[in-house]
């Protein structure tokens, strides 16, 4: 069995070293009881004893000595190599290769590293084999006093309520020290307080600060406090370390509001609208926040006036609630009270009594407008009244002291007048029927000062009186057939009145006395304001009477009783196998649409001619030297009855022998094609013609998949079995120009006389 003795040089902490005996490692097996005196520094691994050196950290000394290794089969002869393994061997620790002697190179500093595992062998110079197999041990630095504490979550800043009772938690400060706690007293601290006495203490072991007194956040706010940690249980030579907290007191609402005027003087023009600011108090709160937040109020609500708080500078803003009258009353006392918003039920006791201060209220006089003793005026009057019939009377006053006179004034009235006494009459004879209202708008100027107006509405209803008769409610188209049976209906009527009446309108029905005597038609009155037309006779003879014209008189209900005389156009027809007249009616729709066409073109070529004649004039009375005389050719599609003709074609002239044009009386437009519907249905053989024109024409249309899907004109240019009349153009009558005679254009009517004129003129100049 091979021995190596380990020869330590152990330190102890008053730095005197002393030379231990020689530990002699023995390779025993894992089972072997070993007895050493140290028992504490030896263990069992891989069958060898190794032991620990202790070395004190911050040591200044260089190649400061540790230990010694030493086999116990180093004979002295320096054969055997000590060699150093491991973790800092080489640059921390050193190995005296010959004697065996361990050294620190360089100072060690346990908070960084507080062990060290190394490896030791010793190898035969001679051979260069190891002596033995290589053993480890362990070199620990012991720990010294070296650190101070030092806090930890720095900076410090805590908030706690005012006037919070003692022993409030405020905050907790830690520190650290980084020493070995297990090495004495080098890490263990106590809290001490330096600066904040008397408002704030510190529990020494914990670092628990809490308030000591009350304190009050209007005298101050926030709190310095100073806390020193010191090591080794405070004791002097320990290390110690400070921070500071900075406390803040929170606000509560301890503090009511206070005006610190005790009185506000106010004025207010009596022209103020409702809701005019007539100015501001103040009350001043030594809180903040929404502890600051303050509420206005009129002690006995007052009518007048109100207070609201602006939440932005917490004023309180004196408003009209109620428009003021100088003449009424011209001054308001007014008591104010001002109360915290916010106050928590253990606060109330600080806000018993709310603060209040007196506004006194002055009101300015202010030049007022007229006043009507109404807002509106409402005036009945019967309609037909001769002009100055008596409306109403309106009535305003000047407000103020001078009471100035009024004039009065109508607003954009032609019916109504007004004098300076506020009388309203009538300037025109005033018809229901066409005006049942009248909204008129009456001005009051003062006299002394025409700046101040006022107006007023007036209401003027126009009553009714019985002065129109009843009448048909439409125009009636009524046909009958020839082959009509007697007591056959052919058309229900009605009738309107433009009167307004108090009871419902009640209507009667009856022939005239000629038509009840000889007529071919009776009347019979349903009793609800309609009656039917029916026949009287047998059969009837489109040829011999194409038209009967009977008097329906219709009379009211009204008081005096008005009747009128109607007359209503019974048109004979010759109704198809059904008994319909609808086909008499479709063809008087034709031949109206017809007319009108032919109206139309009649208009345009009449602008035509015109034209065409100013533009000759003017060539005819303005002949350029080296100007060619020309004719003027105007072509026109379409022949129409002529310049004279202005209304419609008469179709029964373009059938009839040519005849001088002659001048027309002027007609309606709606008799004129009655006559010529009448006259086309007795022209002859030539009507059944024109008749099948017309139809297939129409069915021509109706059958059309091409047509359009809407209601369209259909103009036909027919002219029957040999029309007479003479064209328009003027290509046949130029040879004979020169003699023409131009003279019947006077007799054309005022439209035509500017023409005749220039026409006539330059047909002169021309020959």
């Amino acid at each position: 069995m091979s021995r190596m003795d380990y020869c330590l040089l152990l330190p102890f902490t008053l730095g005197i070293s002393l030379l231990w005996p020689c530990f002699m490692a023995t390779e025993i097996s894992q089972t072997e009881e070993v007895k050493h005196p140290v028992d504490s520094h030896l263990r069992v691994k891989r069958g060898w004893m190794w032991n620990q050196f202790f070395v004190p950290e911050e040591m200044n000394k260089t190649n400061y000595h540790i230990g010694q290794l030493r086999s116990d089969l180093d004979n002295g002869n320096n054969s055997f190599q000590y060699k150093l393994l491991g973790a800092g061997a080489g640059s921390i620790f050193v190995i005296d290769e010959r004697t065996g002697d361990i050294f620190a190179v360089q100072k060690l500093d346990r908070e960084e590293r507080s062990l060290y595992t190394l490896r030791a062998q010793v190898i035969d110079s001679t051979t260069g084999r190891a002596v033995e197999p290589e053993s480890e041990f362990v070199i620990r630095v012991s720990d010294i006093n070296d650190n101070e504490p030092k806090f930890l979550d720095e900076p410090y800043e805590a908030i706690v309520p005012e006037m919070s009772p003692e022993g409030t938690l405020v905050i907790q400060v830690t520190a650290n020290d980084a020493d070995d706690p297990s090495s004495g007293n080098n890490a263990r601290l106590l809290y001490s307080l330096l600066q904040g006495q008397p408002y704030f203490s510190i529990e020494p072991t914990t670092g628990i600060i809490r308030t000591s007194s009350k304190m009050d956040r209007e005298l101050q706010d926030e709190y310095w406090v100073i806390i020193q940690a010191k090591d080794m249980l405070g004791q002097p030579g320990g290390l110690s370390g400070t921070t500071s907290v900075l406390i803040k007191l929170s606000d509560v609402n301890d503090n009511k509001p206070i005006f610190k005027e005790s009185f506000y003087r106010l004025t207010v023009s009596e022209a103020a609208p409702t809701g005019t600011s007539i100015g501001k108090i103040m009350a001043y709160d030594n809180d903040i926040g929404e502890n600051a937040e303050m509420d206005y109020s009129i002690e006995d609500d007052s009518q007048t006036f109100d207070i609201i708080t602006n939440n932005e500078t917490q004023e309180g803003i004196v408003i009209l609630k109620k428009k003021v009258d100088f003449e009424h009353q011209n001054d308001y006392r007014i008591r104010a009270n001002v109360k915290n918003r916010h106050v928590d039920k253990q606060l109330l006791k600080y806000h018993e009594e709310a603060s209040s201060t007196l506004i006194k209220v002055q009101v300015e006089d202010e030049d007022e407008p007229p006043v009507f003793l109404l807002p509106y005026y409402l005036f009945e009057v019967f309609e037909g009244g001769p002009q100055g019939s008596f409306v109403g009377t309106v009535s305003a006053t000047d407000p103020d002291q001078r009471n100035s006179p009024i004039r009065y004034s109508i607003t954009r009235s032609k019916m109504f007048s007004i004098d300076d006494n506020g009388t309203i009459i009538t300037t025109n004879a005033l018809d229901r029927e066409i005006n049942a209202w009248y909204n008129l708008s009456i001005t009051a100027t003062e006299k002394y000062n025409v700046q101040q107006i006022s107006a007023v509405p007036v209401y003027v209803q126009v009553l009714n009186i019985n002065d129109h008769a009843p009448e048909f409610s439409e125009y009636y188209d009524t046909y009958v057939c020839e082959n009509a049976d007697p007591g056959q209906v052919i058309q229900t009527i009605s009738a309107v009145d433009r009167d307004e009446s108090i009871e419902d309108h009640h209507f009667y029905f009856n022939l005239s006395v000629e038509d009840t005597k000889n007529s071919s038609f009776i009347i019979m009155d349903n009793q609800d304001n309609t009656a039917v037309i029916l026949t009287n006779r047998n059969g009837f003879s489109l040829q011999e009477e194409p038209v009967f014209y009977i008097s329906v008189l219709i009379a009211d209900n009204g008081s005096p009783s008005l009747t009128s005389t109607n007359t209503l156009t019974i048109h004979v027809c010759d109704c198809d196998d059904y008994g319909s007249t609808q086909t008499c009616r479709n063809k008087d729709r034709m031949l109206s649409m017809g007319f009108r066409t032919e109206v139309v073109l009649a208009i345009l070529i009449s602008i035509m001619l015109i034209f065409g004649l100013k533009q000759r004039r003017k060539q005819t009375l303005f002949p350029a030297k080296s100007e060619d005389f020309r004719e003027n050719i105007f072509r026109y599609d379409d022949e129409g009855g002529g310049e004279e003709d202005t209304e419609a074609f008469d179709v029964v002239e373009l059938r009839s022998s040519a005849l001088m044009r002659e001048r027309k009386v002027q007609k309606t437009a709606t008799a004129e094609i009655r006559r010529l519907y009448r006259q086309s249905l007795q022209v002859g053989p030539d009507s059944a013609i024109f008749r099948k024109f017309i139809l297939e024409k129409l069915e021509e249309a109706n059958t059309d998949p091409c047509a359009p899907p809407f209601d369209s004109l259909q103009t036909y240019a027919f002219e029957g079995t040999g029309s007479l009349a003479g064209s328009l153009s003027s290509l046949g009558s130029a040879a004979s120009d020169q003699e023409e005679y131009y003279d019947y254009l006077n007799e054309l009517g005022p439209r035509f006389k500017r023409l005749a004129c220039m026409f006539g003129s330059a047909t002169q100049s021309y020959n």
